[in-house]
């Protein structure tokens, strides 16, 4: 059963606004980031501070939001929440190429080697966990505006085959070894975040390249969307070096390399330990709510655009994230904390272990009182036969 009943989206516009207006929280992030610039000092770790800290504050100060919106409420009445997504990309694009002008011209006479490093690491923060999960929600839209825009936000961390990938690999084999995103039982993040970095990259361009062939086309033709995800890269690229030079194209590169650290985090606490059951004959069940990690903590829900209700979303992926639906334990694992007290934990092995490997245990034994041999569902580099 899923926490509370769904409830209708009020039609009144007040009412609306002041639902929606919590899902604004990234654009508060714009006005830190030019005071880190322009201030300097301590200052230029604002960004990582505001975004982890004072949102894991406000997690345990507000605690739990467990109502659901109506999943039928019709895309007129969510404007005011999805305007942010599209609302949010340009705002990305002025700040990063204004912030690397800054900081190798007026900036550079307050700014010294460090600072200037520290504030682009708080710029990879911002295009991380804003800019590539408003690009997550933006790619999943019928509309090609809409995904043009997601497109471009990823050109900006230069992770754009993050699209095929998602889209093509990991909602089709989350839960098992075909899917490099989901992270096995035991694999620690220092251990996850190389293999997946080289692996989603190969399995993203294996799958553009089998559906062009299902097509009767070689991989080299127009329709391959990498062609794309190139030449939107190749211009966030030359900007960046026209804007700042040498210095410019390293700071860019510098805070893309941040957002990808980021989103990988993120993709490593969603799934850890979590496996759909192997049917044999290569087959797995469907993708069924248990099989994401779901939080309800609702400061970093807002800052995250529901993408902690990440139980829904694999189930249905096609609901704007106003729309989607809350589960209670009985239907979904729940995570202790919020991202980004969970994303912090990642990065020190021991702890997660400690925290989360007694969680995946006792889902195994929830959901799969059958399975006595977990040993192959543990292997990271030993996939079950296809």
């Amino acid at each position: 059963m899923q926490t509370t009943t769904p409830k209708y989206l009020p039609e009144d516009k007040v009412e609306t606004l002041r639902r929606a207006l919590p899902f604004w929280a990234a654009f508060s992030l714009v006005p830190l980031a030019i005071i880190s610039a322009t201030q300097g000092g301590w200052t230029v770790i604002l960004l990582p501070l505001f975004t982890w800290y004072f949102f894991a504050a406000l997690d345990a100060v507000l605690g739990l939001e467990l109502d659901n919106l109506d999943p039928e409420t019709r895309e007129s009445h969510i404007r005011m929440y999805t305007a942010v997504t599209v609302l949010w990309p340009p705002v990305q694009f002025c700040l990063l190429f204004w912030m690397i002008w800054y900081a190798t011209g007026p900036g550079d006479a307050h700014l010294n080697a460090l600072e200037t490093i520290l504030l682009f690491f708080g710029m990879g923060v911002i295009s991380g966990t804003v800019g590539i999960n408003f690009s997550h929600e933006l790619m999943h839209q019928k509309g090609k505006g809409e995904r043009f825009l997601g497109d471009a936000l990823l050109s900006m961390v230069l992770y754009s085959h993050f699209r095929s990938e998602h889209l093509q690999v990991h909602h089709r084999h989350v839960g098992t070894p075909r899917d490099p995103v989901t992270a096995r039982y035991n694999e620690g993040f220092h251990r996850f975040f190389p293999r997946v970095l080289h692996e989603s990259l190969v399995s993203s361009w294996e799958a553009e390249k089998a559906m062009l062939a299902r097509k009767g086309k070689p991989w080299w033709d127009l329709k391959n969307p990498f062609w794309k995800y190139w030449a939107l890269q190749g211009f966030m690229l030359l900007l960046a070096a026209l804007i700042g030079g040498w210095i410019g194209l390293a700071l860019f590169v510098w805070q893309a390399f941040i957002a990808i650290w980021q989103l990988e985090l993120v993709n490593y606490v969603e799934h850890y330990g979590l496996t759909r059951k192997h049917l044999g004959d290569g087959k797995y069940e469907h993708v069924k709510p248990q099989h994401s990690w779901n939080a309800a903590q609702k400061a970093s829900n807002w800052l995250l655009i529901n993408l902690q209700r990440h139980s829904d979303h694999h189930y249905k992926p096609n609901r704007r994230f106003p729309l989607l639906q809350n589960y209670d334990e009985d239907e979904a694992p729940q995570l202790p904390y919020g991202y980004p007290v969970m994303t912090v934990a990642a990065m020190i092995p021991p702890v997660w272990r400690r925290v989360m490997n007694p969680r995946v245990r006792r889902w195994r034994e929830k959901y799969y009182p059958e399975i006595t041999d977990w040993k192959p569902y543990n292997k990271a580099l030993n996939p079950l036969p296809r």
